[in-house]
């Protein structure tokens, strides 16, 4: 799963990419204006979102994702902490609140709570198609109850496909999301790793399947011999 932290102060925006690392895949933004174009990406499960911040407040992101109908859960982070402030958070938009100082434990509480309420984390981190699953906690593959060895970045690549069973994802979206925003890889590597996975699911009879939308993308889709 992935996650935006929107956060100017280097020292709180590292300590929160420390603290998650080992459960979640961490983006970063240290201004408001760079974090607003990665969150209308849309390819973020949640995202903590810094008030103060520099070229672009906290409230006007926050509006301006709601308004353009992004969706993620978003998680303020800040100083203020007046019942006001508080109330004018939730009212555009946000769906949690937690005040400067914090302790970690209590943000990681409430990301999974948020994530669980959103339907992010489904029967304790497990997603299913056919007979395919992911335990997302142990970064675990099977098909047919039979364990399947994936190399870290086709996991991520396979745990986003099934997230978003279905739908139609472009290149652009999936590197984005598996490779993120910094990275200095080719996007042409998606093709690359698509094909691999693919050979993998086929290999070990998924009844699961990556169709190519050409010109678009890829979609995940269950089988003619799968309703699930």
């Amino acid at each position: 799963m992935k996650i935006l932290v929107v956060e100017d102060d280097k020292l709180i925006s590292q300590s929160i990419k420390n603290s998650l690392k080992d459960y979640y895949s961490i983006d970063t933004a240290l201004d408001g204006e760079e974090g607003l174009y990665m969150a209308e990406q849309n390819i973020y499960d949640l995202i903590i979102l810094d008030i103060m911040l520099p070229s672009l407040n906290g409230d006007e992101i926050l509006k301006s994702l709601r308004k353009n109908g992004v969706s993620t859960p978003i998680l303020l982070l800040t100083a203020k902490d007046s019942l006001e402030d508080k109330i004018n958070g939730f009212k555009i938009g946000a769906d949690d609140y937690i005040s400067k100082p914090f302790h970690i434990e209590e943000l990681k509480v409430r990301i999974e709570a948020l994530l669980r309420r959103s339907g992010a984390l489904i029967n304790e981190n497990i997603l299913k198609c056919g007979n395919l699953k992911i335990d997302i906690k142990i970064r675990e593959l099977s098909i047919n109850n039979e364990k399947v060895n994936l190399q870290a970045k086709l996991f991520d690549l396979m745990e986003y496909l099934i997230n978003n069973k279905g739908t139609i994802l472009t290149k652009e979206q999936i590197f984005d999301r598996v490779w993120g925003f910094e990275s200095d890889t080719a996007i042409n590597i998606v093709e690359v790793y698509m094909h691999k996975l693919r050979k993998t699911l086929v290999e070990h009879g998924c009844d699961g399947e990556i169709k190519t939308v050409r010109g678009i993308g890829y979609m995940f889709k269950s089988s003619d011999k799968s309703n699930v």
